[in-house]
């Protein structure tokens, strides 16, 4: 009896993991939350990207869920219940046009150095 539950465990995780596999659905990626008294400020490179820049030198990068067009002009602002803002969670509000946009993932990000000139 035991050998037939395990299995048919291996069979249903065999089962469920292929159907997964098969749909092309992808694990949901760790929520990232940052601590909004740790921002030292925010920069806005273009309408789907915010550069979060962290007091310890740490830069965060949101890519936006949807593209937000006044937020480069504009800027935006943000509210939290907790002090943190969370990826895939969080919306932030332009400012003039109260557009309100959602968060995307967080990601590290690295100020891409310039290329030497190689003459």
């Amino acid at each position: 009896m035991k050998a037939i539950a395990t299995g048919m465990f291996a069979a249903l995780l065999l089962a469920a993991t292929g159907t997964a596999a098969s749909t092309g659905e992808v694990p949901a990626p760790k929520s990232v939350c940052l601590y909004s008294p740790r921002i030292d400020h925010t920069s806005v490179p273009d309408k789907n990207t915010i550069l979060f820049h962290m007091k310890d030198g740490k830069i965060w990068k949101n890519t936006l869920k949807t593209p937000c067009p006044g937020l480069k002009f504009h800027g935006f602002v943000y509210q939290t219940h907790d002090m943190n803002i969370c990826s895939n969670m969080q919306s932030i509000t332009v400012l003039e046009s109260n557009e309100v946009c959602m968060l995307g993932a967080f990601e590290p990000y690295s100020v891409p150095r310039p290329e030497k000139d190689k003459s």
